[in-house]
């Protein structure tokens, strides 16, 4: 076979690694976050607000936020509907763009079930509400495809973390502008 595919049998990344990867893409000590935000299905509307009122004090402007707005709203619920119930988020702006990396804990509970499957089981105290949502499989990232410049999802057994990038306008955020 003249293919530079790997074997299909070929061992994958260590377990963890994934997610190692995808750290290193965060800047860490380089660069501050200006907002590191856990979540889970009942923070979903304060994540929501935090990534508007960050993204404007950064210089997004209107229509441009509202497409952060949307792309991080729809990785967070496919990491409550799809993960663990709940993540992170982190968002910091690094050379003119605007960063925001969603992480989710790993698969729980709702991972491989059909919609609706774990409404009677999960609607009571402790269960995850947001697995009785009604939903239409893969608009979430495909709605964030199109609002981002660009997104990297990574995936692997401790979990996934999907990072957007938008450019900012101009000049950067207000406080990297010359008096």
């Amino acid at each position: 076979m003249t293919s530079n595919d790997p074997a299909p049998d070929a061992v994958g990344p260590a377990e963890g690694a994934v997610l190692a990867d995808a750290e290193a893409d965060w800047p860490g000590g380089g660069v501050p976050t200006v907002l590191d935000q856990a979540f889970d299905s009942g923070s979903l509307y304060a994540l929501r607000a935090a990534v508007q009122a960050h993204a404007t004090q950064l210089g997004m402007l209107g229509a441009r936020t509202d497409d952060l707005v949307i792309a991080v709203h729809e990785l967070a619920a496919n990491a409550v509907r799809h993960g663990a119930g709940g993540g992170r988020v982190r968002l910091w702006e690094h050379a003119g763009e605007l960063h925001c990396q969603v992480e989710d804990g790993g698969a729980g509970p709702a991972a491989g079930r059909q919609n609706g499957d774990a409404a009677q089981r999960n609607n009571g105290p402790g269960g995850n509400a947001a697995e009785s949502w009604p939903f239409s499989q893969g608009h979430g990232l495909w709605l964030a495809r199109l609002a981002a410049d660009e997104i990297s999802v990574l995936s692997g057994p401790e979990g996934t973390c999907a990072t957007v990038v938008f450019a900012l306008p101009g000049d950067g955020p207000p406080s990297a502008k010359a008096d």
